[in-house]
């Protein structure tokens, strides 16, 4: 008996390339839940969890927030990819009804994760911190893990780089947001975490509740073994050689980025000697912010209609670099200003684009969260290796101005070699 694998028509929802473009309602919708998420993110690292572990430990207080949040970032390195395939697998049938299989990590992740928010704003140890932050850490993975799959699951990939910019500009506006809720409108350490878990409940159960989510039946879903399960997690470059090229691509942007905003307080106090490096740091952080949000939806439209990826991705890279050349040569308050504006503009350009085209280049359908959450070790491995890269060249080799030439070039290394991948214009 001759097997016949199926055709594209008979694939079940699930797993078919979608052809209905998305509604403005569902882009909002998942705008918001991704707000939600990276406010959750990111309020705790950079207000919440200093002010916590100063008040425990004071006198040692920056080794152990780096400790803190460098296990933070290795509970996100491992729980994306599997978070992501544990729900390319998700079955869940209740009263002979097949449910979604996306949107029960969503949600699930939201409500655990603001759960651990409020335990964490309870903790008075170290130890009790970083347990606490590692818990939140995998929920909020297993939601984002979820909320990256939705853009192959539901958009077409002619309307992708529009979408994907939508979905982008939360990862800026969510810091500004979340700091200015824990800052402005909430007093207090613990008060603090329980309005981000509020707020994030708020914004990300509705696209969960209220948004088609296409289940997987049973016989498509592929076996769960856990050796399987681990080995899938390495993508062979031989196999797969455009995911390769888009991994090390965004792992190379990321990591500039990274270099390039690590040390930015410093840089204002010690290069450019700003009287107010803190206030002159937030003006930066919303010029960043403005310039992302003007040129993300743009851009990703843009590349929508024309059909084309890697010259938009090149081109993102252009300016990234050209910022952080501004910033090498010239290390002045006006200078920075234009600096900042030009990376976030750089960088919205790069979000909306580059995510769009990693969509076109994902191995398999039956595979999309899980091979998305290995792309997403391109975005977080950077952040635990930024610091050891960037402190011996501060110190050592030459201080900012090789620092921010070092951004340039990595930035720009990794947009060119988008032209490696050849499956996408």
């Amino acid at each position: 008996m001759t097997t016949v694998n199926p055709t594209p028509t008979s694939l079940p929802a699930a797993l078919a390339e979608p052809t209905v473009p998305v509604r403005r309602s569902w882009i909002a919708l998942i705008f918001t839940a991704n707000l939600g998420v990276w406010m959750a993110f990111f309020t705790p690292i950079q207000v919440l969890l200093p002010q916590q572990v100063e008040r425990i430990a004071p006198g040692d207080k920056e080794a152990m927030l780096a400790v803190v949040t460098g296990l933070g970032a290795l509970a996100a390195v491992l729980a994306n990819p599997l978070a992501g395939a544990l729900s390319d697998r998700t079955v869940i049938r209740l009263a002979s009804r097949h449910l979604g299989r996306r949107h029960v990590w969503t949600a699930s992740g939201a409500v655990l994760g603001a759960l651990a928010l409020v335990l964490l704003a309870r903790q008075d140890t170290i130890a009790g911190v970083a347990l606490g932050w590692v818990a939140a850490q995998v929920c909020f993975n297993a939601m984002l893990a979820s909320l990256t799959a939705a853009i192959p699951d539901r958009v077409p990939v002619a309307q992708r780089g529009g979408v994907s910019g939508w979905v982008g500009i939360p990862q800026a506006l969510g810091l500004v947001v979340g700091a200015v809720l824990v800052t402005a409108l909430v007093t207090g350490n613990a008060a603090g975490y329980a309005a981000i878990a509020v707020a994030m409940l708020l914004l990300s159960l509705p696209f969960a509740l209220l948004t088609a989510d296409d289940p997987l039946p049973r016989e498509h879903r592929p076996a769960l073994r856990l050796r399987a399960l681990l080995a899938s997690m390495w993508i062979s470059p031989r196999r797969h050689p455009d995911f390769a090229w888009a991994w090390f691509t965004r792992f190379l942007v990321q990591t500039g980025n990274a270099l390039g905003t690590l040390y930015l307080l410093y840089f204002l106090t010690d290069g450019v000697r700003h009287p107010d490096p803190e206030g002159a740091l937030l003006v930066l952080i919303l010029l960043y912010t403005l310039g992302m949000m003007l040129t993300a939806v743009v851009a990703g439209r843009l590349s929508d209609r024309s059909g084309r990826r890697k010259v938009f991705v090149i081109t993102s890279g252009v300016i990234m670099a050209v910022a952080a050349l501004l910033l090498a040569m010239a290390p002045v308050w006006p200078m920075a200003v234009a600096a900042a504006l030009l990376l976030g503009a750089g960088y919205g350009v790069y979000l909306a684009v580059d995510a769009a085209l990693i969509t076109q280049v994902l191995p398999a359908a039956t595979d999309r969260a899980k091979d998305l959450g290995v792309i997403n070790i391109a975005n977080s491995a950077p952040q635990v290796l930024g610091p050891a890269i960037s402190a011996p060249i501060v110190v050592h080799l030459g201080g900012y101005p090789t620092l921010y030439a070092a951004t340039a070039a990595v930035t720009l290394l990794g947009s060119a070699l988008v032209l490696k991948i050849r499956s996408v214009p």
